[in-house]
């Protein structure tokens, strides 16, 4: 299966647009902050910021310029500059602007946790915000599609991501036949994205966690170089694999605890799966042989 570079082009450029739906989604406050960075070229900084700000779209109307500068862990006139290159006058006149488009109140009873139950609140709402992407399934479907249609599937997940890649390709390997994990880097990868080619696979999968190494997205623009469509789960619609993406499905990660917690992208991995399975017309069969099989050897205790 083949994309059109240049629509892919332009939908790595305002990744913005790739998530989102035509139902419950459009009518998000992360949904209309999205649509407010979109056809913008930001700088690493400002779209670490623009992450931030989706991540907690009902409180940043209420946030000052210190506060989302701490928010996004830059400094305020940071803040400042990224108001001015969105064509407002200053943080000010952006904040007037974010109540009149994205009305919400501010989140009650957070002071009311500890740390750990704040993690988790976090996530559950990183999962809130990935079922209103989901609202629109064309997205996920048509990675289905395109991933099913690869014969190889090499499926790319380095250092925080290699989790991710392995529990996807595990599950997938009992449906598709030819699932080729790349979870380790070195002088090796590009080798073996060329034998993959080589073998006939047209797409690529990759999962792309913070901190995002460089051998990720070096690896990702040699995919691309080489043919292949490439499709990935990053943890936000502004993280730097976008531009090397033809297809790229954000879900958030929560931030409060010492090391990052990926539960979205985890279930989008899962919901990926399942669009897969749609579009691979034996899947279902083939499920049912591991299973007679797994019962056969007696693989799982009852």
């Amino acid at each position: 299966m083949s994309v059109d570079r240049s629509t892919a082009a332009t939908a790595a450029e305002t990744p913005a647009e790739t998530p989102a739906g035509t139902s419950g989604a459009a009518d998000s406050p992360a949904t209309r902050l999205q649509a407010l960075f979109e056809g913008h070229r930001l700088t690493p900084t400002q779209r670490r910021i623009a992450h931030s700000m989706v991540r907690r779209a009902a409180d940043v109307p209420f946030l000052s310029s210190v506060e989302l500068a701490e928010l996004a862990g830059v400094s305020q006139p940071s803040v400042t500059r990224f108001a001015v290159a969105l064509g407002f006058d200053g943080y000010p006149a952006l904040r007037r602007h974010l109540r009149e488009v994205v009305p919400a109140e501010p989140s009650a009873g957070a002071g009311d946790y500890n740390e750990y139950q704040q993690a988790v609140e976090a996530e559950i709402e990183n999962l809130r915000h990935l079922a209103e992407l989901l609202a629109d399934p064309r997205p996920v479907q048509r990675a289905g599609r395109i991933l099913a249609a690869s014969r190889p599937l090499p499926v790319l997940g380095l250092r925080a991501a290699a989790s991710q890649a392995y529990g996807f390709a595990y599950f997938a390997a009992k449906v598709h036949p030819d699932v080729r994990l790349l979870n380790e880097g070195g002088t090796m990868i590009h080798d073996r994205i060329d034998a993959a080619v080589r073998a006939g696979a047209s797409a690529l999968l990759c999962f792309a966690l913070p901190r995002h190494p460089r051998e990720v997205v070096d690896t990702l623009a040699y995919a691309r170089d080489a043919g292949l469509t490439v499709v990935t789960v990053a943890d936000s619609a502004f993280a730097p694999v976008a531009r090397h993406s033809d297809l790229l499905l954000p879900a958030a990660v929560g931030t409060g605890l010492a090391f990052d917690t990926a539960c979205a992208p985890m279930l989008l991995g899962r919901v990926l799966l399942e669009a897969l399975c749609d579009d691979l017309p034996d899947a279902q069969a083939r499920l049912e042989e591991f299973d007679a099989k797994a019962s056969s050897r007696g693989l799982f205790v009852e």
